[in-house]
């Protein structure tokens, strides 16, 4: 059991049919997979890292983009295992109508075992790579194999375009089906759930909005406060790896509880 005490009252716990979960990099960084702006994250202790996520730069400068491939090469998900977070989500998406909408490109949630039909990947996978000439895609472990033989900077094999991962970089839009079906799922829930976000890359932050517009309870799981505290039922700054798993048995045992009235 978690040992994470829940908010008093919590009464958003309550009566959940359908449940979307709005996922940011805090909840991987158990994994050993480290977040972006926090105090030990990449960009705050490698600001010029930043310039690797931008589209603008990266298809400009050849030298962003071969120490792109470096970092790709080193990327601590290849060999990061799902936490209790990842694996209460799968757990909670087994008995109850679950989405999973993440900002995270690491798999971690298809590998927990939500079904891949019930990820959004707002921000796309790093398992993939697409070329930006001609839009082929390829595996992401094929073109790495390339630059562990030497391709400093490896070339789509079809026109010769630059390649980039199959992530959204800052500079590109999302892809507006998955963005409609986030929505949509944002709509539909009775309980949105923002964990590890800090809530300021729209337009996925904007999403809670949409939720409580449609009559969800938010429910903010973070550790820094963001700039949808103001709109939610609650707002939990405990740990991500003990507030998940507490929350899925709470579901879990008040849909239980339904089951048997029923």
């Amino acid at each position: 059991m978690s040992t994470a005490e829940l908010p008093d009252g919590a009464g958003w716990l309550s009566g959940v049919h359908c449940i979307s979960v709005l996922t940011g990099a805090g909840i991987s960084t158990d994994s050993g997979i480290p977040d972006f702006r926090g105090p030990s994250g990449l960009w705050t202790r490698d600001p010029a890292a930043e310039k690797m996520a931008t589209y603008q730069a990266y298809v400009a400068d050849p030298a962003v983009r071969r120490r792109s491939w470096q970092a790709r090469l080193a990327h601590p998900a290849w060999t990061a295992e799902p936490n209790a977070a990842h694996v209460a989500l799968a757990r909670l998406a087994a008995s109850l109508d679950t989405w999973i909408i993440t900002q995270n490109i690491d798999g971690l949630h298809q590998r927990a075992g939500v079904a891949a039909d019930r990820v959004l990947e707002l921000h796309g996978t790093m398992y993939g790579v697409v070329c930006v000439g001609c839009d082929a895609r390829t595996a992401m472990a094929d073109a790495l194999d390339r630059v562990r033989a030497g391709e400093a900077d490896p070339r789509c094999a079809d026109c010769g375009g630059i390649l980039k991962s199959a992530t959204i970089m800052f500079g590109q839009p999302l892809d507006p089906d998955v963005l409609a079906r986030a929505a949509a799922a944002a709509r539909a829930a009775d309980l949105f759930l923002a964990v590890g976000s800090t809530l300021i890359v729209e337009p996925a932050a904007s999403l809670c909005a949409v939720a409580v517009r449609s009559g969800a309870r938010l429910v903010i799981v973070n550790r820094d406060p963001t700039p949808y505290d103001p709109i939610a039922s609650a707002v939990i700054r405990q740990p991500i790896g003990a507030v998940i798993p507490a929350i899925a048995e709470r579901l879990l045992a008040d849909r239980a509880g339904r089951d048997e009235r029923a």
